[in-house]
């Protein structure tokens, strides 16, 4: 190991460096990462120099090595290494499996079983002991590579498994094999126990021939063996993970029907489509009653993404709810609200769910995660508005309601330059400057995105009066103008 070290690598400045070894001559490197200003990369035969978000220098001596950075996997042989795979940030409407029409023609599932006899695999295992491979014939097969070590590989598993137990459900004879990138059959072990599927016996020299023959560079990786599915490079993991057992038959022909579903439910939204599921047509209250999706029609609805644990959310859920009661108040029942949560479990939805007077998607279904990904929110709060029609009218509601409340309603771009154009109207009825009996300094007209009155405490937006010597703003309505002889 200190020979290893020695030769190996030579690191500066690092804050974190861990090696493992799967075997005498396989290292296991990870580092994270110490400066993110230099992203060059230069590689020659005998060494490699990389400075992709950290600094580090790794001369290559000997033997194939994976190389884990972040999230990011590298795996290197002797003349360099292969292409770089950086996992992208996912964040997370069902679309209707009758009538698919399964076109990929798995043409594969004999080579994999010819492959397991020139290996020598008699059989594979399964939770329960061993299976023959013969019990893979007239299967649709797809390989899972995989390790215990990774952290996004145990974190797709559950994902994996929904998929799984839900194309059992339907009756698709498909079968999933899992190929190991652990380094020690102890780690194989206990990341076998998470899977209901089969898996090739612990042997490091077979798997890294079959992961050489798929040309497996990144992990998790699913492959299915037809000869229309999705490559590793395109990454069948990312779409499992934002459309579930929809993906399937994991052909490049599904997953266009799957954007295509997604582009018309996002330009033309009808709501019992998508905001309810399998067997559910109805939303739930803060109070857990059953409210029909049917009461929204001809309603200006609000889609609102955010969260109990995170602070913006809770700021701006004030706001909203502020907006809500005064249109509620002014205009009756014309705007709805309804809560996607992106809460990290039942209990933290529940309390934030039992805190606002509208209504929310429940919590346990992907209905959520699926308006999520149709609408592209990146980050929370969110709010997607839609108009009675049916159609998107934004989704940038949270400048709309944080700029001008409930005033933005019925939250059109014509209402929104109108609110505009009266508000510079309105500075140019005010003085530039002006002075006050409660204030010894000039005060300027500015405008604030908020800011509290230092005369009558409440708070305010827009235009203010402020001193450029203090820290004093003064409402307009506020302003008590000194008299001059």
């Amino acid at each position: 190991m200190h020979e290893m070290l020695r030769k190996g690598i030579d690191c500066h400045n690092a804050r974190h460096i861990s090696f493992g070894l799967g075997d005498s001559t396989t290292p296991f490197l990870s580092l994270y990462p110490l400066q993110q200003h230099q992203r060059s990369c230069n590689i020659q035969k005998d060494k490699l120099l990389w400075e992709l978000e950290f600094k580090v220098l790794l001369i290559w001596c000997f033997g194939p090595c994976w190389i884990l950075l972040q999230n990011s996997y590298f795996s290197l042989d002797q003349l360099g290494f292969n292409k770089v795979y950086k996992r992208r940030e996912r964040l997370f409407y069902p679309a209707p499996m009758a009538g698919l029409n399964f076109e990929a023609t798995y043409t594969d599932n004999h080579d994999i079983l010819k492959i397991f006899a020139a290996e020598g695999v008699e059989f594979l295992l399964s939770c329960e002991g061993k299976v023959h491979v013969s019990e893979c014939n007239g299967k649709i097969i797809c390989l899972y590579f995989s390790a215990n070590w990774c952290r996004p590989c145990r974190a797709f598993i559950p994902r994996l498994v929904e998929l799984y137990e839900t194309l059992g459900k339907r009756r698709i004879n498909l079968e999933v094999i899992f190929i190991s990138f652990d380094r020690d059959e102890d780690g194989f072990k206990e990341h076998f126990k998470s899977m209901p599927w089969l898996a090739i016996p612990f042997d490091v020299n077979l798997h890294r021939r079959l992961i050489d023959r798929y040309r497996v560079d990144r992990i998790p990786s699913f492959v299915p063996l037809c000869s229309d599915g999705i490559t590793v490079e395109e990454d069948l993991v990312g779409y499992i993970e934002d459309y579930g057992a929809d993906a399937f038959p994991f052909t490049r022909k599904r997953l266009e029907e799957l954007k295509a579903i997604d582009e018309r439910k996002r330009e033309d939204a009808n709501l019992e489509e998508l905001l309810g599921h399998e067997g559910r047509n109805f939303l739930i209250s803060g109070d857990d009653r059953k409210v029909p999706i049917s009461e929204l029609a001809g309603k200006t609805i609000g889609l609102y993404f955010c969260a109990y644990w995170s602070p913006p959310c809770c700021t701006f859920t004030v706001q909203l709810t502020d907006a809500y009661n005064n249109l509620k108040a002014a205009k009756g029942d014309c705007f709805e609200i309804v809560l996607i949560s992106t809460d990290r479990d039942l209990k933290e939805f529940n309390v934030n769910k039992s805190s606002m007077p509208w209504l929310a998607v429940p919590y346990e279904e992907r209905t959520r995660h699926d308006l999520r990904r149709i609408f592209g929110i990146k980050g929370i709060p969110a709010l997607v508005l839609i108009g009675p029609d049916g159609k998107v009218i934004s989704v940038n509601g949270k400048f709309m309601v944080s700029s001008y409340g409930a005033e933005a309603f019925p939250f059109t771009e014509s209402r929104i330059r109108d609110l505009e154009a009266a508000l510079i109207k309105e500075g140019e009825a005010l003085p530039q400057q002006v002075e006050d009996v409660n204030h010894e300094h000039i005060l300027k007209l500015d405008m604030a995105k908020a800011y509290v009155c230092d005369s009558c405490k409440k708070h305010g937006k827009f235009w203010t009066f402020s001193c450029d010597v203090c820290d004093y703003d003064l409402h307009p309505s506020c302003l008590e103008k000194v008299e001059k002889d």
